[in-house]
């Protein structure tokens, strides 16, 4: 690590994981297993094997199996008792315990075949340049992805709306726009646009492959590339 990179990460887990029903009527979505263990456990061994000082995860719910598993692993618990605050809120609602600077955020209904996604961004982020450092994927190296891209890249290096790269899940993000959004509950989307628009979104390209598990026939597919030789 860098005098520059992020020490602390959140990791999104309060999700009602609607798309991964049946599944998730009886246990939330991190916990739904893949190659016979949590999905979350899969992101947690990528945080793990990189470093970091604080993890912080956010609840919502069925927060209860997840506080179980993940408060003796030393992960921080961020739970949203009241109402789900979505990316941006839930992030904003974390701040107390990932501290002002930049921050990693993870997704963990994922799973990574290649280079650790966080030693990617480690890398590339440079915060001189940038407000927020988005790990892509372009779309022809991702596994269970219906539809088209989220962006593209700009002569100038920025990112925007639009093209074959798809938001992996993984990124460095500065959190100073948080104070400035008046909802309670919001995306992380909102965040990116602002940035966007002063040319401060950015983007590295992961160079191996990406599933997304966010449907039972993502489990298939996500177990099929684990055990491929890419």
């Amino acid at each position: 690590m860098t005098d520059h990179t992020p020490k602390s990460v959140m990791l999104f887990a309060a999700g009602f994981g609607t798309r991964m029903r049946p599944l998730t009527l009886e246990m939330p979505k991190p916990m739904v297993p893949v190659a016979g263990r949590p999905l979350i456990d899969h992101a947690l061994d990528l945080i793990d094997q990189f470093g970091a000082d604080i993890i912080v995860a956010n609840t919502h719910y069925l927060p209860a199996p997840l506080h179980q598993h993940l408060e003796p692993k030393g992960v921080e618990i961020s739970h949203e008792a009241s109402e789900i605050l979505d990316t941006g809120g839930g992030l904003r609602n974390a701040l107390p315990s990932l501290g002002p600077n930049p921050v990693f955020t993870v997704n963990p209904d994922v799973i990574w075949k290649g280079e650790n996604p966080l030693s990617c961004a480690a890398k590339a982020w440079d915060p001189s340049q940038m407000d927020a450092l988005l790990v892509c994927v372009p779309i022809k190296r991702c596994v269970g992805r219906r539809g088209t891209g989220d962006f593209s890249v700009t002569n100038t290096g920025a990112l925007i709306r639009g093209g074959n790269l798809v938001y992996s899940g993984v990124q460095i993000l500065k959190t100073d726009l948080l104070k400035d959004i008046p909802e309670t509950s919001f995306s992380l989307n909102v965040v990116w646009d602002m940035m966007a628009q002063e040319n401060r979104l950015y983007s590295v390209e992961y160079p191996g492959f990406w599933c997304d598990v966010g449907t039972p026939e993502g489990i298939t597919q996500a177990e099929d590339l684990m055990a491929k030789n890419v």
